[in-house]
């Protein structure tokens, strides 16, 4: 059996990313927060999220109690996958977790960094952060299964970069992930328009749209009034990246993507 690893601190999106990793290096078996899941349905082992304390979790992601090892190292026999794929905080949990299961030591590890970009980890962190969301990379039917309907939230499906359907993840709130941040939509509007009035080539400000229902993304609809012969797409591009940096600071949080819709567009006469 080969064995891979993909680390990284809670909250940095390995879960949402082992789906697409697995499909891209023939992976038929993932181990994350104390369930095997093989061929996209979860065949042994209870979530960590369903715990209601971070200890008691942390207990469940490494197989500290004997009878969920066994059954989890039951099933590996039984299933016997070409190449397992193991997510962890750490080198040093993925290590413990092999040892519980009596895995091999000959590990690939594989770093969150190495896969998703920057903003993207940032993103998937400031939604866990605030929001308490946790993803499970299996299906929604598997997971009510044998879990409480009102702490899923929604299922995702996941694509390649080839837009084939890879598999599905769910969307939960695990009891200890504590409360929510929310943000009114207008001081999200009022952080917006603040930085766009910087610029004397924005006549007004439309809509403003943050979405997190995936990463956190921002779309804005803008008339500009523009001398003859300005650069527009270094103008836009100036301000997107104004409103990168903006909405870095107020919220500490970099949207994965900012989306400039120009609704309307003004000459202003040339001056003699």
């Amino acid at each position: 059996m080969e064995i891979y690893a993909l680390y990284g601190t809670s909250g940095t999106g390995k879960s949402s990313s082992a789906l697409e990793l697995s499909h891209r290096m023939n992976i038929d078996a993932i181990i994350d927060d104390g369930i095997l899941i093989y061929q996209g349905r979860k065949v042994a082992g209870t979530s960590a999220k369903y715990e209601k304390t971070k200890i008691q979790a942390v207990k469940r992601a490494i197989f500290h109690y004997a009878d969920h090892a066994e059954e989890v190292r039951r099933s590996l026999e039984q299933i016997q996958p070409g190449r397992l794929l193991i997510l962890g905080t750490s080198q040093r949990m993925i290590t413990r977790i092999a040892e519980a299961l009596h895995l091999p030591s000959s590990i690939e590890y594989i770093p969150i960094e190495s896969i998703k970009p920057p903003q993207e980890i940032e993103a998937a962190r400031y939604v866990r952060e605030t929001m308490g969301r946790h993803v499970i990379p299996i299906p929604r039917v598997e997971v009510e299964k044998d879990y409480l309907q009102r702490l899923i939230a929604s299922a995702t499906r996941i694509f390649s970069s080839k837009k084939e359907v890879i598999g599905e993840s769910t969307v939960v709130h695990p009891p200890f992930s504590g409360g929510r941040i929310l943000i009114h939509p207008q001081v999200l509007r009022k952080i917006a328009q603040a930085t766009c009035s910087r610029y004397a080539e924005v006549s007004q400000v439309g809509k403003v749209n943050f979405s997190f229902e995936d990463l956190p993304r921002l779309q804005i609809t803008l008339a500009l009034r523009l001398p003859f012969l300005t650069d527009m797409t270094r103008l836009l591009r100036d301000i997107q990246e104004e409103l990168h940096k903006e909405a870095s600071f107020c919220l500490n949080i970099a949207p994965a993507s900012i989306d400039i819709q120009v609704a309307s567009l003004e000459l202003a006469p040339v001056k003699a």
